[in-house]
Order: structure tokens, then sequence, then C-alpha cells
């Protein structure tokens, strides 16, 4: 399989497995609905490891716009190929997110909140502050990268490697996603919200287009403090 479309797939699969969790613990009338924070965290880090598994031989399962950066400034991922794969996770997300409108499809008129409705595709702060929601963006990627960089950027598909990513998903998730949902993947909230704004979801209210750019930003900014960390302390 071409590394472009690896990563088109697994972010897709990403997708599917991460926000149809959310569809299922907050859409009415699912069989899990109202299965909590819990569910959805615990689920996202095996939805990564998963994911990881299926591509990671191929693409090295970046599936995550921030990390494709971040390891391109650490010199461990060519330039050549980064607007190829920005372009697939961005893609994957989209249509990840419309396979999971189309699953669901009869629950979202029973569903009331616009709020619920928008939070299957993409992130929204628990307080809307931006200083604060962007430093949690920063911040929770800026570990992500950190850590990832400690497990080892490449081969990512090898052994527990990918378990141990997992954990360290919903890890974050636990300790600093209260905030704004951890979104610390640009493809992962940007691409799910534009199928949101497209796709004829009944009575799904905005989009939030003026909180869009921070899990987009913030995880870039955040991937990027975390090389130069790395760089500085452990190089």
């Amino acid at each position: 399989m071409n590394p472009y479309v690896a990563e088109f797939f697994g972010t897709m699969l990403l997708i599917i497995l991460g926000d149809g969790v959310v569809a299922a613990t907050l859409l009415k009338d699912t069989k899990s609905e109202n299965a909590g924070w819990h569910t959805i965290v615990i689920a996202w880090g095996l939805a990564v490891t998963i994911c990881i598994y299926a591509v990671g031989r191929i693409s090295e399962a970046h599936l995550n716009p921030a990390i494709t950066i971040a390891l391109t400034l650490s010199g461990s991922f060519p330039l050549s190929k980064l607007a190829g794969y920005l372009a697939a996770q961005f893609a994957g997300a989209f249509v990840g997110a419309i396979l999971v409108w189309v699953h669901y499809l009869p629950h979202w008129k029973n569903t009331d909140s616009e709020i619920k409705k928008l939070s299957v595709f993409c992130t929204s702060p628990a307080i809307r502050s931006v200083p604060n929601n962007l430093f949690s963006e920063i911040f929770g990627t800026l570990v992500l990268v950190l850590a990832i960089l400690f497990i080892g950027a490449n081969d990512f598909s090898e052994g527990l490697k990918p378990v141990v990513v997992g954990a360290l998903i919903s890890m974050i998730g636990f300790s600093l996603g209260g905030t704004t949902g951890f979104a610390i993947n640009p493809a992962r909230d940007f691409g799910p919200r534009l199928a949101h704004f497209v796709l004829p979801i009944p009575g799904k209210g905005t989009s939030d287009w003026s909180y869009s750019w921070i899990p987009v930003v913030g995880p870039i900014i955040g991937g990027v403090l975390g090389v130069l960390l790395y760089n500085t302390l452990f190089i």
C-alpha cells in the first residue's frame, strides 16, 4: 500500500472508531447512551492502538498533522512527504466522519442537543477562554510529542509500542482532556468539523468555526515545542 493511502486509511479508521464511540455515548436512543467520559477516553486510546497496528509498517502511522510536522522538524521525516501526508490525514478524517454519520443515521433526528451533535464530530471547550483553551491544546500536544519521541519516533507497529502509544492517548485524555476534549490532532478536529458543516444533519446548529482554529493551531505549536524541548534537553 502507498504510504499516503495508508495515512488516509489509518486516519479514516481512527475517526470511525473515535468519533463512533462519542456518537454511541452522546446520541439519543443508542444502546450505550450516557456511557460517559471514561468510555470515550479509553476507546480513543484503543482506536489509536489498532490504527497503528493497521498502517504503522507502511506509513509509520502518524495519523496526525502535528506529529508529521514535529517529526519533519526533528529531521526524522522527509520534508518532501509532508504535504502528501497532511492532505491524506485531513481527507481521511473527513471521510471517516461521514461514515460515522451514516452509521448512526436514525439517531440524529432523535437527539435534540446541538452541542451533542457537534461533539460527535469535533471538540469544544468546557469553559470558553481563548488563552486557556489554546494553552490546553498546546500543552497536551507537547506532552504527546515529547512522549512519542521518548518511545521512539519510528517503527511504531513493532511489538507493544502501539499499545503504549494508545495508553498515552488515554492518559492525556484523563489528565489533560477535561478542558477542551483533547483534540491534540488538527485533522481529527477540522476534518470532522467540516463534515458536520456540509452534512444534512437535522437540527445540527452551528459548526462553531470561531473556535475551530484553536484545535488546529494549538496542536501544531505544541508539536513544534515538543520537538524543540526534546532536542534541547535530551539530544
